[in-house]
């Protein structure tokens, strides 16, 4: 178990002033894909686990507005034992209507693939959409939440792994009114994304 006093190894003459090393742990958690534990950032940031738990501490602040700034639209949270960006929960509604409300696009036969995969398996995790299409993911859920066509259900609660779901919007795109309406396929045969075609985000 991790203390105040835990460092990584090769951190010892890693000299970094507190606004650098704030800047460079928000850059990375402004682009990661599922919460960060501790000694993964200090890891990266080749810092001491105790410098960047007061780092994470001074961005909530800052991000929250107690250090005297503006508070953001965005908070640093933590799930399931990690830490990631997220937008404030009272901004959701403006920024999931700016997102449907941008010109819809057909989606690539890749996203209608993990689309089917998440709608027939949810709530599921990405490593576990991945090991079922036997591809990278990662920019395909991006752009699936992008569209509002997905959300995250949960973190799990030891691993940290984000859970995703389909939301009332693909409903609205396949025409149907609940999930149980989707057609029954096996989990053997084809991809799954037969009937998601007319779907757009």
């Amino acid at each position: 178990m991790e203390t105040e006093h835990d460092t990584v190894p090769g951190t010892e003459t890693a000299e970094q002033s507190a606004a650098q090393l704030e800047a460079r742990l928000e850059a990375i958690l402004m682009v990661v894909d599922e919460p960060q534990g501790i000694v993964a950032l200090a890891t990266a940031l080749s810092a001491p686990v105790r410098v960047v738990r007061q780092a994470i501490d001074n961005l909530v602040a800052d991000f929250d507005g107690d250090l005297g700034g503006r508070r953001r639209g965005f908070e640093l949270r933590e799930v399931g034992g990690g830490w990631r960006i997220y937008v404030r929960e009272d901004h959701d509604d403006i920024v999931r209507d700016f997102v449907l409300t941008q010109n819809p696009s057909r989606l690539s036969q890749a996203a209608l693939e993990t689309l089917a995969v998440i709608a027939y398996k949810q709530p599921i995790s990405r490593g576990a959409i991945a090991s079922i299409r036997a591809v990278n993911v990662d920019s395909v859920v991006r752009t699936l939440l992008g569209r509002g066509l997905i959300t995250e259900a949960f973190a799990d609660s030891e691993t940290g792994a984000i859970h995703y779901a389909t939301t009332d919007l693909l409903l609205t795109q396949l025409g149907i009114n609940s999930l149980d309406e989707l057609p029954a396929i096996s989990p053997l045969l084809a991809d799954g994304s037969e009937g998601f075609d007319d779907v757009r985000g």
